[in-house]
């Protein structure tokens, strides 16, 4: 039972994994034995910082500053990484942004740049790197999705239309690349208490309360309970899954109503 969720020297590309979930994700998968291949774009000291974060934790991990947005930037990287770490058994989509502005207030440009982080670069990452798998008849691409996926929320429209696209690129990305035995499929995160949320995480803050009374589970979510089902869908365990979503959300999206915490 253990081999079918075995990754041990698989190589694993995580984009915009210098924190957050994407480094709780390269955690996981090096913990659990992966080679892992941190992104980032914003600056080569971040990159530098998140691998010797995971090299002090026995990890074995390297870095590539690339932009995902940059067709030729990526192409270069993967190669690049081919060449020096090895083929790349498993892909995270994970870089994204998002930008809170009401829809009737945002402009052209801000909704490009979220469509073009959030859904545009999946697309382009995923071509490249499923050029070798498809070739190798073997591989793994997860789609960092989001609870928007499903359901819309006020001022987050971008990501939403980004999000939600995300979902069906996912599935497209399966209808046509399945029959090369290469599994895509999906992650949604709930909400997850990271460095970002850590400022609203405090009893009294209206956000705050309004996530434990509307998640079933009552709390918000461990960066690490993401390990669990990257490691999942990574691995043999997942073989025979393709164009899922799999949403870590504590049951946000099971029910329309208040939950039985309250």
């Amino acid at each position: 039972m253990t081999n079918l969720f075995d990754i041990k020297g698989k190589v694993a590309l995580i984009t915009g994994s210098t924190h957050g979930l994407g480094m709780a994700m390269a955690k996981g998968l090096g913990q659990a034995g992966a080679t892992i291949v941190v992104n980032g774009n914003s600056s080569q000291q971040k990159i530098d910082d998140a691998v010797s974060e995971l090299k002090s934790e026995g990890i074995n991990a390297v870095g590539y500053k690339f932009n995902v947005t940059n067709e030729q930037e990526v192409m270069d990287a993967v190669a690049k990484i081919e060449s020096e770490v090895g083929a790349i058994d498993i892909l995270i989509n994970n870089a994204g942004i998002i930008k809170r502005i009401p829809l009737i207030e945002m402009e052209v440009a801000d909704f490009k740049e979220v469509i073009d982080i959030d859904l545009v670069s999946p697309f382009i990452v995923s071509k490249h790197v499923a050029k070798g798998m498809i070739d190798r008849r073997q591989g793994k691409i997860i789609n960092i999705c989001s609870m928007m996926s499903e359901l819309g929320r006020s001022t987050v429209g971008a990501y939403a239309a980004a999000k939600g696209g995300l979902k069906m690129l996912t599935k497209n990305m399966a209808t046509e690349w399945a029959k090369y035995n290469v599994q895509i499929n999906g992650i949604g995160p709930g909400y997850f208490a990271t460095e970002q949320t850590k400022p609203i995480r405090v009893d009294g803050h209206p956000f705050n309360d309004f996530i434990i009374s509307r998640t079933p589970a009552a709390k918000w979510g461990d960066p690490g309970d993401l390990a669990g089902a990257a490691i999942f869908l990574s691995s043999k365990a997942s073989d025979f899954v393709n164009g899922h979503i799999l949403y870590v959300d504590g049951g946000i999206l099971a029910t329309i109503g208040k939950p039985s915490n309250e």
